[in-house]
């Protein structure tokens, strides 16, 4: 918990949501993406759309999702669809504005890998895989990726590529935001108490900071007791 009362998790949760508008589309995932996504729909954009993998279109949960199966999804959808139509008519049709990533590594151009640490052939460990993430890296409008930003996780040069980065509009971390800048990811404002060193520590290549570098705004009363409210209070 920081010194201000919150979490790594709200704060991103926070920074990702503010980000999403008034009837934005989003192809939300469990965890983190779920948070955001439906922080923002119980504050500034009540309107927007969620889409679970799950085929649920328009979910209003009143808690946060245990899993893309879970009940209260269909429950509280306007339509629930197949799986195979929401990524063949939905995402793959580019009906999809925002589609929420994460990985166990980036790179600085914001590719992706969640299929394997080591040589593809013989891993060191054999992660989840790409699952839809290929396709919500090529059919949503834009990507918005939440990594807590380590050297482990922000590599030089991927053990493999499972989503290409072409999409990825913003990144939010633990310490700050990234941007693409002329085909690489900048540093375009850190957490409060956070500072330019410790970013480029944990990550490991030579960061970009933007000239114009923010400091992020801290969650509201506001956002903190929607995000609470909706049984979700992060460790540190």
């Amino acid at each position: 918990m920081s010194a201000n009362g919150y979490s790594a998790d709200e704060i991103m949760a926070v920074e990702a949501a503010r980000r999403l508008e008034d009837g934005t589309v989003c192809f939300v995932g469990i965890g983190l993406p779920s948070l955001a996504a439906n922080l923002a729909r119980r504050t500034h954009a009540p309107g927007c759309v969620l889409i679970y993998e799950s085929g649920t279109i328009g979910a209003k949960p009143e808690r946060l999702p245990l899993s893309i199966g879970d009940g209260e999804l269909a429950e509280t959808a306007d339509a629930v669809v197949s799986v195979p139509e929401m990524f063949a008519y939905w995402l793959q049709g580019e009906r999809i504005d925002v589609g929420f990533l994460s990985a166990a590594q980036i790179d600085r151009h914001g590719n992706l890998n969640s299929t394997v640490i080591g040589e593809y052939t013989s891993p060191k460990v054999r992660l989840p895989g790409g699952g839809g993430a290929p396709e919500i890296a090529t059919g949503a409008r834009d990507v918005f990726v939440l990594l807590r930003q380590t050297p482990r996780a922000f590599v030089e040069r991927l053990d493999f590529t499972t989503s290409l980065g072409d999409r990825v509009r913003v990144v939010v971390t633990d310490l700050g935001i990234l941007e693409p800048r002329d085909g690489e990811l900048t540093l375009v404002a850190t957490h409060p108490g956070v500072n330019t060193v410790e970013v480029r520590a944990a990550t490991g290549w030579d960061l970009r900071v933007a000239a114009d570098l923010a400091t992020t705004t801290p969650p509201t009363e506001q956002e903190l007791a929607v995000l609470r409210g909706l049984g979700t209070k992060s460790a540190a």
